[in-house]
């Protein structure tokens, strides 16, 4: 997986937006398959007009809080994009970092806030929130 440092690095050298979707849709195609008997309404996303499913792990750290990793799909290529960028901002990352994470600033300074539609923006901001509420649930959980 791509980290979120080198992803805002490779926007920086894109000129345009048109390379910039491109580069979106590689991290996508370069997410692993999410298993069909994943694809559930239990794992859909909400608020979102493509098809977006979100599954989410969580493993006990020692002492730390628990860690978090993710699975994911789409049946848009360009989500599928967002969706590698999500998992390379939080992917991996302890409940407490994720809570902690501004993702709307990372965002902002990719360009997508004024480059994607509203409808692809408030998809977005709907898979943030379901990561969030799963980082919020596995804390609660831990105490």
């Amino acid at each position: 997986m791509t980290a979120i440092d080198e992803i805002i690095e490779n926007f920086a050298l894109l000129d345009d937006w048109d390379d910039r979707y491109r580069y979106v849709i590689e991290l996508g195609r370069a997410l692993p398959p999410l298993p069909d008997a994943d694809h559930t309404e239990t794992n859909k996303v909400r608020g979102c007009a493509s098809q977006v499913w979100l599954v989410t792990h969580v493993k006990r750290d020692d002492g730390n809080g628990p860690v978090l990793t993710f699975e994911g799909d789409s049946d848009a290529h360009i989500v599928r994009g967002l969706i590698a960028i999500l998992f390379a901002l939080y992917s991996g990352k302890g409940a407490r970092e994720i809570l902690a994470t501004d993702a709307p600033a990372v965002f902002e300074q990719l360009g997508l806030r004024e480059n994607l539609t509203p409808q692809r923006s408030n998809g977005l901001r709907s898979m943030v929130e379901r990561i969030r509420v799963d980082a919020d649930a596995a804390l609660a959980a831990a105490v």
